[in-house]
């Protein structure tokens, strides 16, 4: 695959389209979505519920396929790529992070994170040095022997950014990542999200909350399966934690 560079996106979809059938009807859940998303962007996507953002997610998370239209991952067309194709596209280049973690309950901190290295070519001492690393890199070098069930929600949620990022990947593909968490957890998460970013991580998050949304550079609004506006955010927030006041975050070995 081609590596980001040289005028070429991360994301570009052109007149991106989702149907589902219900019987006899045709649900447009996505009507046309057109956007260009460059490396190291902070992209809020936001709507109500039916609005299509969580569509436009899972088809940039190549979790779903377009009805139409095309979708290019730093300039090669992942529309048209087979099911192992995708599958190694999420693998080596997307990371993602769930309202709910999405957790393993009966392994460690550190078998999580290094979870999805074992379906790439990292040997198992390698595997779990880059988990280490990913683990100490969101302030949780204390925490790696713990169970999901021993940490606290933003702990937990922490953990699944390790997890999301131990691959090194080109994006982040976040879904309500604070939807789960108080305000003031919900704050350093996002502090955490912006610290990668600052290193050069393109970042796309979807959520309802206007102040979450804030933290993003840019902001795609949704309304019935279209891109209604397309405009630029605040980014960091005053008063949101910044690269000093978050643990120290250093590219994962091997990137």
């Amino acid at each position: 695959m081609n590596r980001a560079g040289n005028g070429t996106a991360v994301v570009q979809t052109i007149d991106l389209r989702k149907e589902y059938r219900m019987g006899t009807n045709v649900v447009n859940a996505l009507a046309g979505v057109s956007v260009r998303i460059e490396p190291g962007e902070f992209v809020a996507v936001m709507g109500p519920s039916g609005s299509g953002k969580t569509t436009f997610m899972n088809l940039l998370g190549c979790l779903d396929r377009p009805s139409a239209g095309k979708y290019l991952f730093e300039g090669d067309e992942v529309s048209a790529f087979d099911h192992t194709e995708l599958a190694r596209l999420r693998n080596q280049k997307i990371g993602f992070v769930f309202q709910n973690f999405n957790l393993l309950p009966r392994i460690t901190a550190l078998d999580n994170v290094a979870l999805p290295l074992a379906y790439g070519k990292f040997a198992r001492g390698e595997r779990r040095q880059r988990a280490e690393v990913a683990l100490r890199e969101v302030g949780l070098g204390d925490r790696m022997d713990h169970r999901p069930v021993q940490l606290s929600g933003g702990q937990q949620q922490r953990v699944a950014i390790a997890r999301a990022i131990v691959g090194s990947p080109s994006l982040i593909l976040a879904d309500e990542p604070t939807g789960a968490l108080d305000s003031k957890t919900g704050v350093e998460i996002m502090g955490i999200l912006q610290t990668l970013n600052d290193r050069g991580i393109t970042i796309v998050l979807v959520t309802h909350e206007p102040d979450i949304a804030e933290h993003a550079g840019r902001v795609l609004t949704f309304r019935d399966g279209r891109m209604i506006r397309d405009e630029k955010g605040m980014g960091r927030r005053a008063g949101a934690p910044t690269p000093a006041t978050q643990p120290h975050l250093v590219a994962v070995a091997g990137h």
